[in-house]
């Protein structure tokens, strides 16, 4: 929370927000039905609710705002990763919806800010000698997409895109890092400035090791955006074959796929 207050008070800087949004939109747009009751699980209220007009715009607490079957679209968007726990998020957004309704969430995953992380590790081990949590440890996509079952989900899918960032220099990743909301707020972080000399060399290590391949004066920052669907249980969904009902086996099956003609 404090991150984000903060966050706002310098102007937000909200373009993974606008990447989710329009991903999502059209997502959407390939499901064929109109979603009347949304809601919007959210740390960044005024974004999300200029996005999707009329839908219940919902604070990421621990305990979700959400009435009991009450939606048809539960979208939790770019907060996942800050839940304590991530299986209870979903599975209260599950419970909100109507049956078939469908859910939705998105947050960075995978290898994002692998370069950040690189970089202040090496300098921080050479320079002080020592190591302090700095960047959130991310969910894999398969460790992510394994939630959806857990929380009572069906037909679960999980994907990601990458977004590859360019800025001047780590100081600019960082200010745009606050500028997101997204600085770090790990419970055993370092509790006193970080030593000029540790950043300068981090800053160092960061441009030698990932500069951007489109101007070596620049550097890159990777995000990889996780999308999680899932939708609530209904007896109108596809079911799997019983075992053994399988007409044919399948080193069979595969055979006449193969045969040439």
């Amino acid at each position: 929370m404090r991150n984000r207050i903060r966050a706002l008070r310098q102007g937000p800087a909200d373009f993974l927000h606008r990447i989710v949004a329009d991903e999502i939109q059209d997502r959407l747009a390939e499901v064929n039905r109109r979603f009347n009751d949304i809601a919007v699980v959210t740390g960044w209220p005024d974004f999300w609710r200029a996005v999707l007009p009329g839908a219940r715009i919902v604070s990421d607490d621990p305990v979700l705002d959400l009435p009991e079957g009450a939606h048809d679209l539960v979208i939790h968007a770019m907060a996942l990763h800050w839940a304590e726990d991530p299986v209870g998020q979903i599975a209260q957004c599950a419970r909100a919806l109507h049956p078939d309704g469908l859910f939705i969430a998105t947050c960075p995953g995978g290898r994002t800010l692998h370069e950040l992380r690189d970089s202040l590790t090496r300098a921080e081990v050479e320079v002080a000698g020592g190591l302090s949590p700095r960047v959130l440890p991310m969910g894999e996509i398969r460790d992510l997409g394994a939630l959806l079952p857990r929380a009572g989900l069906a037909l679960p899918v999980a994907d990601q895109i990458a977004q590859t960032v360019s800025y001047r220099n780590l100081f600019h990743l960082a200010r745009d890092l606050r500028a997101m909301g997204e600085g770090n707020a790990l419970a055993q972080r370092l509790r006193r400035p970080t030593r000029r000399d540790v950043l300068l060399r981090a800053a160092a290590l960061y441009a030698e090791n990932h500069p951007d391949p489109q101007d070596g004066t620049r550097i890159r920052a990777t995000f990889d955006l996780v999308f999680l669907t899932g939708w609530a249980p209904d007896a109108s969904q596809p079911k799997p074959l019983r075992p053994g009902s399988a007409k044919m086996p399948l080193a069979e099956a595969l055979a006449r796929v193969r045969k040439p003609e």
